[in-house]
């Protein structure tokens, strides 16, 4: 049976990784940090996955092994030697640091004889691009000349794309997880390292970056234009917002001019499938049980504005193909009316805007060029706003 060391028992790590891997057969291992979290799983010995879509469909994971990485670190050290594969998800700032905690056992491994040492591959499954380049850095940079060679020889280091909505909590059993029906999990299959079993339920790909944008642009351009459209309409969560038709049209309005983009940018997306894919992602934002707040969805507007972000860079790729994203402009210009005091960018925004002109405030923010038709674009959607 092949062995898998996941690291974060956390809601994603327990209702999302690990459930694949259990359920492809992996002897799974988690570890974590929290000793309260830590403590259940080893007295509980199992969990159940609950599917947020009104079925009460209820997955059991048992059988799994569980350590106290602060204090266990002779068992995670022989987790690590053992393992066949590592994945994480403990949010992109830690993968650093597990890649330190794993170094002791990695260097184990490759004190073996050469023909002696097993391949293994590490993931990590973070909302990040590039987390196990990360992960890899942080690795190689603890070890020395030889042990880098033999560990970029039989290790594999692929990037993974995630994605699986997990909703607030409030299960009987505080181990149980409530997620919804969809996910996504695509991983770089050419970094892998030795003849690995491919996982039911994981799409394994040649470049990640079609995959990674294609979510950008859909699940995160869709979520925000719902939140600033929805706030500018008076409602207070993402379901509610969706079951104004209104509200819908507008956010299908926007999807599918980043669908020209996605589909015009890289010919491995079938049109039809496509299509499937932006109606799957807008009945995830109707399901009242993984709904969110929108005030939540809305923060950060700066970032969300910015140049290689969800609204203006498929916006600026739709102008190099001669189309103009007057729907994008939209949503960019309900994005500049968002006005909540205690989220630092948007009080940041309103400030700037209260002295300056949308034109001003796009090339700062946007960093557009004085001439971009988009400026005028997002001039003219806020003038009907």
């Amino acid at each position: 049976m092949m062995k898998a060391l996941h690291f974060g028992a956390g809601n994603i790590g327990r209702g999302f990784i690990g459930l694949i891997l259990a359920q492809n057969g992996y002897q799974l291992t988690f570890s974590d940090v929290m000793k309260d979290l830590v403590e259940l799983l080893k007295k509980d010995k199992a969990y159940q996955v609950i599917i947020a879509d009104g079925s009460g469909k209820k997955i059991k994971v048992e059988g799994f092994n569980t350590i106290y990485s602060p204090e266990e670190t002779e068992e995670l050290k022989k987790a690590i030697i053992e393992t066949d594969l590592i994945t994480m998800a403990v949010g992109p700032r830690i993968v650093p640091i597990i890649a330190k905690s794993c170094v002791e056992g990695i260097k184990e491994r490759l004190a073996q004889p050469e023909s002696e040492i097993r391949p293994l591959n590490i993931i990590a499954c973070e909302n990040a691009v590039g987390a196990t380049d990360i992960f890899k850095e942080a690795l190689l940079a603890e070890l020395n000349e030889k042990q880098k060679e033999l560990a970029l020889k039989h290790i594999g280091f692929p990037n993974s794309a995630v994605d699986r909505i997990v909703p607030a909590q409030n299960n009987e059993n505080p181990l149980d997880v409530k997620v919804e029906p969809f996910f996504e999990w695509a991983i770089e299959k050419h970094k892998l390292i030795g003849e690995v079993p491919e996982m039911q339920d994981v799409h394994y790909v040649d470049d990640l970056t079609p995959y990674v944008e294609r979510k950008l642009f859909t699940v995160n351009t869709g979520h925000a234009t719902s939140a600033y459209f929805g706030l500018l309409s008076g409602y207070s969560s993402v379901d509610q917002a969706m079951a104004d038709e209104k509200i819908e049209k507008q956010v299908r309005d926007v999807l599918s001019e980043t669908s020209q983009y996605v589909l015009k940018t890289y010919n491995i997306f079938d049109v039809a499938e496509h299509q499937e894919y932006v109606d799957t992602i807008i009945e995830r934002f109707k399901n009242p049980e993984i709904s969110d707040d929108l005030q939540r969805v809305a923060r950060g507007p700066i970032r969300k504005i910015s140049k290689g972000d969800r609204f203006v860079k498929p916006a600026l790729g739709l102008l190099d193909y001669g189309i103009k994203p007057n729907n994008i402009a939209k949503a960019l210009a309900a994005a500049l009316r968002f006005d909540n005091p205690e989220d630092p960018e948007s009080k940041e925004l309103q400030e700037y805007l209260a002295d300056h002109s949308i034109k001003e405030t796009l090339i700062k923010y946007s960093e557009l060029e004085e001439n971009s038709p988009l400026i005028s674009l997002v001039e003219q959607a806020a003038a009907q706003l």
